[in-house]
């Protein structure tokens, strides 16, 4: 695949060759694409999750649901037979991105330990075979949050850079650019995959022309970890019946999705959208600590509602004190 002018202008090449062998424990992945392909400095080589897996043993019998708990480090959102997860890597994905196609009946694929690092040992296998500065991108499938489908991402990445900061520059119209982030390695995993398929056996490809993003030899770059959000910073942290139950339910583990404590005034319109707020005062705990809050609800709010509110803006109940009018209750942020 050739996108771009047949002369001038930018250019993308994207070839993904055929008759690559069955992929097994132990196989040599750098040997096989040096077989398939000539490289160039500059390239990027592509490459499914699943062949890197198959080469690490990373295939098992069993099925999905066999393998999801030790893949998961806690769950985002269940809709029928659908799990999605929160992995041991990091990232958002129905059933961890087990997989359970193009294997042998009975058997999944679990995702690389650390595809990054499987990124990084073929990068420098790639070279040592045949002296050439590539970058190596391991993909995996996965969907995305309000559309439907799916598109292949960068689970893994070596020695190029996985975004394109634009943040600071100016537009042609003279606007400045404040969070303009292209995820570029997101963007090659998914041309790629245009190439390769799902069912056709190609997966491995390599990308000509973005050579301008492929770092020096002894730079591997921070890897596709760093496009990953940190827990907490993801406005979705939970779907939308779980974020519900989570905050009902109070248990101080759920509480790192929801991300840090909101300024009070945001707090204190957040109760107010459930039961109309009065005045606000400011106390100390002891005298240390950080600063906590009297509020004064009106009419006979439930206790348990206002403190899921609280739980799902980052403060704590410390105190509830039913009057005539209403309640006073006394919060703190709990997170600074």
């Amino acid at each position: 695949m050739t996108i771009g002018p047949s002369s001038g202008g930018n250019r993308l090449d994207v070839t993904a060759p055929d008759g690559l062998p069955e992929i097994t424990p132990g196989s040599d992945l750098a040997s096989l694409i040096t077989e398939a392909l000539v490289l160039a400095d500059g390239d990027i080589v592509v490459v499914t999750s699943k062949v890197v897996s198959k080469a690490e043993g990373r295939v098992r019998s069993g099925d999905r649901d066999d393998a999801l708990a030790e893949e998961t480090r806690r769950v985002v959102a269940r809709r029928g037979p659908t799990t999605i997860v929160r992995t041991r890597l990091g990232l958002t994905m129905a059933a961890a991105g087990i997989d359970a196609s193009n294997v042998e009946a009975g058997s999944i694929v679990l995702l690389p330990l650390d595809p990054d690092a499987s990124a990084r040992a073929l990068r420098a296998r790639l070279h040592d075979l045949t002296g050439t500065r590539v970058g190596v991108i391991v993909t995996d499938t996965a969907g995305r949050a309000w559309r439907d489908g799916q598109t292949d991402i960068a689970v893994g990445a070596a020695g190029l850079r996985v975004a394109e900061d634009y943040a600071g520059q100016v537009d042609a119209h003279g606007n400045d650019l404040v969070v303009t982030l292209p995820a570029v390695a997101d963007e090659i995993a998914g041309a790629a995959d245009l190439v390769q398929g799902k069912l056709s056996g190609r997966p491995v490809a390599v990308v000509r022309g973005r050579g301008d993003l492929v770092l020096p030899i002894d730079d591997d770059g921070a890897g596709a970890a760093s496009l990953i959000r940190p827990e907490g910073a993801d406005l979705f942290g939970y779907g939308a019946r779980e974020a519900v139950i989570r905050a009902l339910a109070g248990h101080e583990a759920d509480r790192s999705p929801f991300g840090a404590s909101v300024e009070v005034s945001e707090l204190v319109e957040a109760v107010g959208r459930v039961h109309a707020t009065g005045r606000i005062g400011t106390v100390a705990l002891d005298g240390e600590g950080p600063a906590a809050y009297d509020l004064e609800i009106s009419g006979r709010p439930e206790r348990v509602v206002v403190e899921a509110v609280c739980f799902a803006h980052g403060w704590r109940v410390l105190d509830w004190r039913a009057g005539e009018s209403g309640v006073s209750t006394r919060v703190v942020a709990a997170t600074p």
